[in-house]
């Protein structure tokens, strides 16, 4: 069974079976894994006595964090055993440490808008690459995300904030050209309404809006719906 994210050719002997691997696959896919998925006869979920070996020709995806903050942290911790590669970016040396986000692949020290141009002129970001701005300041995340905001590449882009930044932000993004399409692919403030108040809680709240997004999902609770619980891709 060869599984890409919008086809599927082959069959592993029954459409049951197809469905609930093809869905499993697509999500090892997108977090550039390879594994063994374990089903019953007939593809059931939750049981045994068939194992399927996924193997997976994809890099793992990437985030880019902008803003050494505990938040930051958090966020990397969660994105990582997700799957991401995480990449924290900050212009200020003193924040962005190694030491300070060690879950992260890379601590990068560089003006947030001119890495992620450079990023992107390079090649090095595609349409699984999520773009978290945590940095809460109108000089770092104004610029940067007048650069997202217009690369078409990108899977999600979310920038944290109060609602009172949020508003004040638009308006900066508006006055430096950024079109009502552009905008609407801005996630502010970021993450679902989980209540969260901690870093950690967060950090979940933001991975929450990433994956419903990825797949379809609205983020009600699963009792509050009907259907499939897999979304097709």
């Amino acid at each position: 069974l060869v599984v890409g994210r919008d086809s599927r050719h082959g069959s592993l002997g029954s459409s049951r079976t197809d469905d609930a691997v093809t869905d499993d696959a697509r999500g090892l896919l997108l977090a550039g894994r390879s594994g063994v998925l374990t089903y019953g006869a007939d593809g059931q979920r939750q049981e045994s006595g068939m194992e399927v070996f996924v193997c997976s020709h994809a890099p793992r995806p990437k985030m880019l964090v902008f803003g050494a903050i505990d938040f930051a942290s958090a966020l990397a911790r969660q994105a990582t055993f997700l799957g991401y590669r995480v990449t924290v970016c900050d212009a200020r040396p003193v924040f962005a440490t190694a030491a300070r986000f060690p879950a992260a692949e890379e601590v990068v020290v560089d003006w947030p808008d001119r890495y992620l141009r450079a990023q992107a002129e390079q090649g090095k970001i595609d349409s699984r690459t999520a773009v978290c701005v945590l940095t809460h300041d109108p000089k770092f995340d104004v610029p940067v995300l007048e650069v997202a905001l217009r690369l078409p590449e990108l899977d999600y882009i979310g920038v944290m904030g109060s609602r009172r930044t949020h508003h004040d932000r638009v308006r900066r993004l508006r006055e430096a050209g950024l079109t009502d399409k552009e905008l609407a692919r801005l996630s502010s403030p970021i993450g679902l309404d989980l209540g969260a108040r901690t870093p950690e809680e967060t950090a979940v709240s933001i991975a929450a809006e990433i994956i419903a997004r990825r797949w379809g999902g609205d983020g009600r609770p699963l009792s509050q719906t009907d259907g499939r619980i897999h979304h097709p891709a």
